[in-house]
Order: C-alpha cells, then structure tokens, then sequence
C-alpha cells in the first residue's frame, strides 16, 4: 500500500460482507432521488423521507432491533406496508431494494415471484417451511402466512443457532417486486467491497467467506459513491431504462488473503 492506495478487502458471498457504510442508501436517496432529511446532530440516527410523502426511512441504531426500517403509508388506494432490516445487512443488498423502490420507470404490472432469483443461484428448498436455503445454508428466505401476518417475508442470515447475523423483514403488503429486487441483490455473485479491515465481517472462517485483499487507488474508492450517486441521478435525466450497478473500485496490486 502506498499513500495513493487504499486497502481493500472483496468478501464473497455479499451476505456475509457485514454492513458497510450507510452513506451508500443515505446520501444516493437525498442527492440523486429528492428525500429530505430531518437531521438532530443530537441525536444518533438519520430520517430521509420521500419527495411525495408516501415513504419515510429510518436509521437509527438499536441494540437489539431492526437499524434500518422503511414505512410506506397507504396511498392512492394501495394499503400501507414497511421493511426493516438488521445492522449487519449489506448496504448493497439493501440498495437493489432501494433503487427498485425509488426507480422512476412505470410501476410494474406483471406478476414478481421473490424466490426466483434464489432459484437461479441454486438456493434449495428449506425443510419445515415456505422458503429456500443459500447454498452455503447460512441464508433463508421464508414466506410466513398465518392468520397473524399473513404473506410476511423473513430473510435471516445464520452462523450456527446461536448466531443471528442479520435480519431483514417486509410487511405483508410490501410490492413483491420490491422484494424481488432484494433477492436479486442478495444472489449477486460479485463481491463487495470493505475498508475497514476484518472488523465490520461477522465472520473470517474460509469456509463461510473468501476474503481478497487488495491495494486500490484512492481516488477509485472515493469516487465510487459519487458514481452511484450520478447513475441514479440518470435515471431522471433520460428514459426510464435501469441502469447497471456500478463496479466495485478497479485494484491497482493484488495480495490474496
């Protein structure tokens, strides 16, 4: 590493990558898609609400709760619906969320299956209820229909029983493609991109993640939320076209890990 580097580590599978930085949601919503914030600098927690007042987004840290949590109010005939989701859960996983909720394209007419993204990355059906297990089986994805909730979804990421990693939660009227766009994002096989070390990474055994070290040049990591950041602006400037999301910063030197 020298002082125009950076250290970077590329963690697969991206659910067990650890959050990483919330400006990654946070800023792209205010600059490129007109939330607004209420800001207490009091107070540890950001709340960005929607340009049309139908949706406002919570950050805000809980020692044992939910960190992000998305309330949708009913609007124009559609019932009211929210989604939450865990301190550990990677910002790029809650991003295709996200950027699916905010897309400016036409609202989506055709039937969303969730699970089929899962089904394309080989993700097996998991015993005792409605949902698939990842293929590492640290991941599931269920369906809960009861009289209570009836069409909730649950993501839960797992090291072992006794190790909850992450959870995220959408209420029974949440869009399913909205839900598909997440699971889409959770089966990403490209790796995500940390610089703080091994200490945000629930875990650094080899055979739950594969951790590639390398030196990046500084100015490609600084940069790359700005190009988040325009990228997601275009989508206003032109035709309704989803844009690709873009690449993790380019390494300059490699050293495996």
């Amino acid at each position: 590493m020298t002082p125009d580097t950076v250290e970077v580590a590329f963690i697969t599978p991206r659910h067990l990558a650890g959050g990483g930085d919330p400006a990654w949601i946070t800023v792209p919503l205010h600059r490129a898609c007109g939330w607004t914030y209420d800001d207490d600098p009091l107070m540890p927690r950001v709340v960005l609400t929607s340009p049309d007042k139908t949706a406002v987004l919570r950050l805000e840290p809980h020692t044992d709760g939910q960190w992000w949590v998305l309330h949708h109010f009913a609007h124009g005939g559609r019932p009211a619906w929210y989604a939450s989701f865990g301190a550990r859960t990677p910002v790029e996983i809650i991003a295709g969320f996200v950027d699916a909720l905010t897309d400016p394209a036409a609202p989506r007419t055709g039937p969303s299956d969730p699970f089929e993204p899962l089904r394309q990355q080989s993700w097996e059906p998991a015993p005792g209820s409605v949902g698939l297990v990842s293929p590492d089986g640290t991941t599931r994805m269920e369906r809960l229909v009861d009289e209570a909730d009836p069409g909730a979804w649950f993501v839960t990421t797992t090291l072992g029983p006794e190790h909850l990693v992450w959870q995220a939660r959408f209420g029974e009227n949440t869009p399913p493609h909205l839900v598909e766009a997440f699971a889409t994002a959770l089966t990403e096989p490209r790796p995500v991109w940390r610089t703080n070390g091994a200490l945000g990474l629930p875990t650094l055994d080899p055979k739950f993640i594969n951790r590639g070290v390398e030196d990046v040049l500084a100015a490609n990591v600084a940069g790359a939320l700005a190009g988040r950041v325009e990228s997601l602006s275009s989508r206003h400037d032109a035709p309704p076209v989803r844009p690709n999301p873009p690449e993790p910063p380019a390494p300059r030197a490699s050293r495996r890990r």
